[in-house]
């Protein structure tokens, strides 16, 4: 699954976390910051510091040229090129998706990479190589394909999980049974082009807008929920605390896990992810079955904490059963479900 993600850690994993449904509290928090979440210098140093980093990322691809490494190497040139004009002011990385009367973009279909039986990883070439996709933290694309024999096209939202990458952007796509969208994505090959269109503005993010937020989330509604996760530790002024609940069928689709769990190794103290199958293996230590009112009442945040945001994202049943689903993507709909017999108020939820 890693080779698309473009990253590169300057330390040492911590020891993986101890998880307990029993527990609430997270660790103390250090007196002294570790080095994963010390903060940033936006100084010239810290410009020469990613630009070393290009520079190192470009040899390894002009002497790997034409191989897979190769491609690696480029994504992580960009994504570290994109990253250094962003921390230089006045600098604004060109974006592909403007909104407003845009319109639709047509991308070219780079790469795909299987995730598992029914998960494929699709990057899409932007329209320029230093072209940032543009989206803000929480929003989304709509893409748009028209099924042969079908009067409309069909629409679907997806939320990028490559938000500061330059060059491409990369969206996570589950097959679904007669998905017309779904079922075109799959058959897509490199080459191909898409009609995307954006920003789709969903939750407006803001470093350290809730003390603790509380992420439920149920197959691909982990991509909304990844989208925040990473907005949230690549800041380092950022210090949200943060607990993900992710319920799937099998060990094999639970997706993103190793992104994931390095977060949770990285910030022991800030990020604790539980998660919960469906059919899990008889070795499995997690939550079985459906994600419980039991199993949410011990590791989310309290409704009386100060300062908290819920979300969840997931298919029908699951919204159902948490939150109730929304009406449309302008109205959240009722609280309902297993969070409101908690006492969560509607201000705290927020349904993606």
């Amino acid at each position: 699954m890693s080779l698309f993600v473009a990253s590169r850690s300057a330390f040492r994993a911590a020891a993986p976390v101890k998880r307990s449904f029993q527990a609430r509290r997270y660790a103390t928090e250090p007196t002294t910051p570790p080095a994963a979440e010390s903060p940033k210098s936006g100084s010239n140093s810290t410009i020469l510091l990613v630009a070393g980093a290009v520079g190192l990322g470009g040899a390894g691809y002009y002497f790997l040229s034409g191989t897979s490494a190769a491609k690696k190497a480029e994504a992580k040139v960009k994504e570290a090129a994109g990253a250094a004009a962003d921390k230089v002011p006045g600098v604004v990385a060109k974006k592909a998706f403007t909104g407003g009367e845009q319109g639709f973009v047509s991308l070219k279909l780079e790469e795909v990479e299987t995730v598992n039986h029914n998960t494929k990883r699709f990057r899409f070439k932007l329209p320029e190589d230093d072209m940032v996709s543009g989206l803000t933290t929480a929003s989304a694309v709509l893409t748009k394909v028209k099924p042969e024999g079908a009067e409309k096209p069909a629409l679907r939202p997806y939320t990028p999980i490559s938000d500061e990458a330059t060059g491409y952007m990369d969206l996570l796509v589950k097959k679904y049974p007669n998905g017309p969208m779904s079922s075109h994505f799959h058959d897509l090959v490199p080459g191909q082009h898409l009609e995307v269109k954006g920003p789709l503005p969903k939750y407006p993010w803001a470093a350290n807008k809730h003390q603790h937020i509380g992420l439920i989330a149920g197959g691909t509604g982990i991509t909304p929920m990844f989208q925040l996760v990473r907005a949230i530790f690549n800041n380092p002024e950022d210090k949200t605390k943060v607990t993900l609940v992710f319920g799937n069928i099998s060990e094999d689709d639970i997706l993103l896990k190793k992104e994931l769990t390095k977060l949770e190794n990285t910030y022991p103290q800030r990020f604790r992810a539980f998660y919960v199958l469906d059919n899990p293996p008889k070795e499995w230590a997690g939550g079985k079955g459906f994600i419980t009112k039991e199993l949410l009442k011990t590791v989310l945040p309290e409704p009386k904490s100060e300062n908290i945001k819920l979300f969840v994202c997931g298919p029908p049943g699951l919204m159902n059963s948490i939150s109730g689903n929304k009406k449309s993507p302008r109205d959240q709909g009722e609280l309902a479900g297993v969070l409101k017999e908690l006492g969560y108020t509607p201000e705290q939820v927020y349904k993606f």
